[in-house]
Order: structure tokens, then C-alpha cells, then sequence
């Protein structure tokens, strides 16, 4: 495999900083390893080069690992993340944002090297195929057996840490894969962010309302999910859209339209 991937590590504990740089220049996916104390340091820095993947501590003074990755994640071309802590107390908050993998320190070399490999596989994965063709059946290997998930059968997503849980009307299914990720291969199929932690099916979609112990919730079939409240318009939106496809193809066919509460 020739070396491709220019990663930056942003660790403010020098012995660390140094042990990651260190295992990361030596694994074959790597091509270069670019390092920042700060948050700070580490903006400064993308402000003049390119990079494919950030492994980012969480807990720094100043600008944290969070604040970089808000950074990162408007960026045209955003590298992959990935976030290094001593805990998974930011675990559902940094799949949110959109990290592709969450390491705990101390530092396990097999853990980063899995880590890498992901990256790799998402760059293939999104240099070889279009996201409207990735993903229609997601296999799920439990061990004792393999299950296939239809995508079209998922009516909402959940990150559960580094996994993320598909709701069905048959049951869930957990699955290594971010929420970022699927939020954009499965974008085309009608699937949109609702809150930092979900993703719902649109058509799946059956009523909005607003409850006294959670606010805004979407309900599914499968169970109610929290809208959060910078995401209710656009889901809003999304349904209305949806319901006006739907009256028009109902009245092209002459069927009745099916009313549903926003």
C-alpha cells in the first residue's frame, strides 16, 4: 500500500504528542505527520497546509479538541477526525461533530492503527463510489451469525460511542460506523440530521410534537427522536417537501393522499 495520508496530531502532553507521531509515521497508510501543542498551534497551521486525517485531544487549554473540530468541519474539504481523552464522557458529542473514531488514552497501538485503516477505507470508499450507491444493505457480522439491514428498513440512527444503533421496525442493530458517515451516504435516501446524536428516515416520519420530558421529538414507528432545536426547521422543512412529492404523485395516479401531523 503506498503512503497517502498527511495527518495532523494535536496533544498539548508532549510525551504523548510524541509516542502518536511517532506510531503513526511508522504505519504504511501514513505518508507524513504534522504536530500541534494547541488548538491554537493546530488552526494556525491549517491555515497554510492540507491535511486528510486530525487526531485531536479533547481536553486543552484554550481552544480545545472540540473547537478545532467545529473548525475543521466547515471546511471545504474536511479532514477525517479522530479524538484522543483519558474518558467517553464527550463520546456521543464527538460523533456528533462527526469524528470518524474515539480513542482512550492511554494510547493502544492496534486501537490507532484500526483507526487509520478506517480513514483509509472512507477515503476508497468515497473516492470509488457515490454516496447514493454506498451503504443500501449494511452487514452486521455478531459473531455467531451475519445480518443484513436494509437501509430502506432503518427509520432512524442513533451514535451509541463508537458505534452507531439502527432502529428497524423488527428491532436495533449496532454498528461500528460514525453518524457523520451515514449522515452522507445515505443523505440521498432521505435521511437528515435531527439532533447531534440521530439521524431519522423522513419517510418514516409520522408526527412532530413536543413533549414536557424531551421537547421536540420525531415519531417513528420505531420509538420518538429528539429534535433539537437548531434542527427543527430544516426537518420542518425536509416533511413539508417530502408531503408535497407525495400529494403530487398521489394526485398523478389519482390515489387519495395519507394526512400526517407537523
Amino acid at each position: 500500500m503506498n503512503p497517502e495520508l498527511r495527518v495532523l496530531v494535536v496533544e498539548d502532553e508532549a510525551s504523548t504528542r510524541q509516542e502518536m507521531a511517532s506510531l503513526l509515521g511508522d504505519m504504511p497508510e501514513v505518508s507524513e505527520v504534522l504536530v500541534a501543542s494547541n488548538g491554537a498551534s493546530a488552526v494556525r497551521l491549517l491555515g497554510t497546509t492540507s491535511i486528510d486525517a486530525a487526531f485531536l485531544d479533547i481536553l486543552m487549554p484554550g481552544l480545545d479538541g472540540m473547537d478545532v473540530a467545529r473548525v475543521l468541519s466547515v471546511m471545504s474539504e474536511p479532514p477525517s477526525i479522530v479524538f484522543v481523552t483519558a474518558s467517553e464522557a464527550h463520546a456521543v458529542e464527538a460523533f456528533g461533530i462527526g469524528a470518524v473514531d474515539y480513542l482512550l488514552k492511554p494510547i493502544r497501538p492496534e486501537r490507532l492503527a484500526e483507526a487509520v485503516g478506517r480513514i483509509a477505507q472512507l477515503r476508497d470508499a468515497n473516492a470509488t463510489s457515490s454516496p447514493a450507491e454506498d451503504l443500501h444493505v449494511v452487514q452486521i457480522d455478531t459473531g455467531r451469525r451475519t445480518v443484513f439491514v436494509k437501509r430502506d428498513d432503518v427509520q432512524f440512527v442513533e451514535a451509541q460511542g463508537d458505534y452507531v444503533r439502527l432502529h428497524t421496525a423488527e428491532g436495533t442493530h449496532l454498528i461500528r460506523l460514525s453518524l457523520s458517515y451515514l449522515e452522507e451516504v445515505w443523505a440521498s435516501a432521505g435521511f437528515v440530521r435531527v439532533h447531534r446524536g440521530f439521524l431519522i428516515a423522513i419517510s418514516w416520519v409520522r408526527d412532530l410534537r413536543v413533549t414536557s420530558s424531551s421537547g421536540l421529538v420525531a415519531g417513528t414507528p420505531a420509538g420518538d427522536v429528539p429534535v433539537s432545536r437548531r434542527h427543527g426547521r430544516h426537518l420542518r422543512a425536509q416533511l413539508l417537501e417530502a408531503a408535497k412529492r407525495d400529494q403530487l404523485g398521489r394526485s398523478a395516479t389519482g390515489r387519495p393522499g395519507t394526512a400526517k401531523e407537523w
